[in-house]
């Protein structure tokens, strides 16, 4: 594809808008109302994030997780600890995710800082999981070169047979992580690029401000 025909890559979005008097005064709410809208419409795993993080001197990286759930603190995701970005985070907490949701022409960014959850609530999780996602868990050094598929996939057989007929415990490599937000940014697109772009952003412990942004 040639430059000019990405450069004419455009759509104009007229799905909805988004004001100051609509959206909701405590952004945890406002991201649930969006988010349970996405579930609605049927889309692809809508819980998808871009999850960004950084080295101590601002070497940026970034991947697609799955957020596994959300509360008044923050937004939770599993990984093995040993992963890349589970070692930016050890040394920069710092992270910011972000949600698309294409079909509803919308986007949420969130920016705060990372922490493990408790072990007690990583084993939880971790129990719930499919069995083969759990024996991926164990097996996979992650982020980590390695000469091949096929010794990944030896190990996985040697380790499912290992517990046919066993519980697997959860590696102390792998758990949970929160990411306890400073900012949300609520983007609704809008026609002629005029989009709508609202932020809170944390003014006290318990306390936002919402601010409009030009787009």
């Amino acid at each position: 594809m040639s430059q000019k025909d990405i450069q004419d890559l455009r759509q104009d979005y007229r799905a909805a808008s988004l004001s100051e008097k609509d959206i909701k005064q405590d952004p945890f709410t406002q991201f649930d109302s969006w988010f349970n809208q996405a579930r609605a419409a049927e889309m692809h795993e809508p819980n998808a994030m871009n999850l960004a993080t950084a080295t101590t001197d601002g070497r940026p990286s970034s991947r697609i997780v799955l957020l596994k759930g959300y509360n008044a603190e923050g937004f939770i995701f599993y990984t093995n600890y040993l992963s890349r970005k589970g070692k930016e985070i050890a040394k920069n907490p710092l992270g910011a995710i972000t949600f698309w949701w294409g079909p509803l022409e919308r986007q949420i960014r969130i920016e705060g800082t990372i922490e493990k959850i408790s072990k007690y609530d990583s084993e939880a999780y971790f129990i719930s999981r499919p069995k083969g996602s759990q024996i991926g868990a164990v097996v996979s050094p992650q982020s980590q070169e390695i000469d091949g598929r096929e010794g990944l996939e030896e190990r996985w057989k040697q380790v499912e047979k290992e517990y046919e007929d066993k519980d697997i415990a959860k590696p102390a490599h792998w758990g949970g992580y929160i990411l306890k937000p400073r900012l949300f940014e609520f983007w609704q697109g809008r026609t002629s690029r005029l989009h709508d772009r609202i932020i809170f952003k944390k003014a006290d412990k318990s306390n936002w401000k919402i601010v409009r942004l030009a787009p």
